[in-house]
């Protein structure tokens, strides 16, 4: 098969979450065990770094990866959703997946009768990038947990370190719809022995990952506790943090929400140098300095353009939109909002944090899940919102450009799949 071909495999016949949401979700490791083995088992040639959490795992894992490369290891990332090209989901030192190697695993997996296990896009991405990481015989590989963690696709792993970002409530009708049954699923990835990191956590979800420690004998560290870096001087397009365990470091990603996710990243490249990794000051101020180039993370308070200032940002549930509001909200009858959504999000939570002098260009982003522009104008109209409507990203983000004055800003956002469709408009 072409690459094309290849792909519209992957996305047509395999059931991904990423298109038709809940219906692609596979409770359960035997499948994976299964294709897993069919291809030799090649997780287990490698170190890995496990990452999961409901929101901050994409910008974390980026990031010790990106620090991990600058200290001269060849490190393994995978991450999802992608954004435009589907290599995007696993790279080797910043560098995508050959598209013929990614038809070449789907090929062997067809022709040694692998169709007979039926996989979920998930299932076999996942394996793929473990068999790709085996070939490029990487030192270490970071994998971020696809969804909810005890059993996602990717807990076939032994890693070295765990880390767990923080829970918030997403993806209640797979997950569970409390705090603290989402913290018993997400707790699933701490195994036995091996030290992890905790970044946000408090009351009754502490209790769980305390417990579920305690019970596998992992070494802990909470993140919230930790005091990692004495402050944060916020800039415009960079985070300082004084005083770390590395002396000061500049980080490029500077969303509201990267404070808590810098102290859960030093934290866990702590943990990483307690059990033998060589991290010096350098490395850590390269990674964090240059995230984006050397991973290819992109769409995290991203600046697309500055005539007008346009911002996008994958954030898509109420823990990530408790960051995105209050900083939009400075920004006053000055803000043309581009928002749209899936359609199992908890929509009519996330509009009530919006600015309300804002300008709204209500969208539908292009996934079968994409939630009908009009059907979110009805919701935002509800929580006080009123905008233009349009069908398409690239019609409400024309149209937001139109009506922008000089010292505007343009928002793009409310999913990731909004963000990408930004992202392929503009190239």
């Amino acid at each position: 098969m072409t690459y094309q071909e290849t792909l519209d495999y992957l996305y047509i016949k395999t059931p991904m979450f990423q298109s038709i949401g809940a219906g692609a979700y596979k409770p359960g490791l035997q499948t994976v065990e299964r294709l897993s083995e069919m291809f030799g088992n090649p997780q287990r040639e490698f170190k890995t770094i496990h990452v999961g959490g409901t929101n901050g795992k994409g910008s974390t894992a980026h990031t010790i990866a990106a620090v991990l490369q600058s200290a001269g290891y060849k490190v393994g990332l995978f991450t999802s959703p992608h954004l435009i090209d589907f290599r995007e989901r696993i790279r080797v030192n910043g560098r995508m997946i050959d598209e013929s190697e990614v038809c070449d695993f789907v090929d062997r997996f067809i022709n040694r009768g692998g169709e007979e296990l039926q996989c979920s896009f998930f299932e076999l991405t996942t394996v793929m990038a473990f068999e790709h990481f085996a070939k490029q015989k990487v030192d270490v590989a970071v994998i971020e947990v696809g969804l909810g963690g005890r059993l996602d696709s990717t807990n076939i792993i032994t890693p070295e370190l765990s880390v767990i970002t923080n829970i918030s409530l997403d993806h209640t009708a797979l997950l569970g719809h409390t705090l603290v049954e989402i913290a018993r699923e997400k707790a699933g990835i701490i195994k036995e022995n091996v030290p992890v990191v905790i970044g946000e956590s408090a009351g009754e979800v502490r209790e769980v990952f305390r417990s579920t420690a305690d019970l596998r004998h992992a070494p802990v560290c909470y993140a919230d506790d930790s005091n990692v870096y004495e402050r944060a001087e916020a800039h415009d397009d960079c985070i300082i943090y004084h005083s770390t365990p590395w002396g000061e470091i500049r980080a490029e990603l500077c969303g509201d929400c990267q404070t808590k996710n810098a102290a859960t990243i030093l934290c866990a490249l702590k943990g990483l140098a307690e059990i033998g990794f060589e991290i010096n000051s350098d490395a850590v101020a390269d990674g964090f300095a240059n995230v984006c180039r050397l991973t290819g993370l992109a769409g995290r308070w991203m600046k697309v353009s500055d005539n007008p200032t346009v911002i996008c940002d994958t954030g898509h549930n109420v823990g990530g939109w408790s960051y995105l509001s209050e900083r939009l909200k400075s920004l006053g009858d000055k803000l043309h909002m581009v928002i749209g959504f899936v359609n199992d999000k908890d929509v009519s939570g996330i509009l009530g944090m919006m600015p309300r002098e804002a300008h709204y260009h209500f969208v539908k982003p292009s996934v079968p899940r994409g939630l009908d522009a009009d059907q979110l104008s009805v919701k935002a109209e509800a929580a006080g919102l009123q905008g233009s409507v349009s069908q398409s990203v690239e019609d409400g983000y024309k149209i937001a450009l139109s009506q922008a004055k000089e010292g505007d800003t343009i928002f793009v956002g409310g999913s990731t799949f909004v963000v990408a469709d930004l992202l392929k408009f503009i190239g």
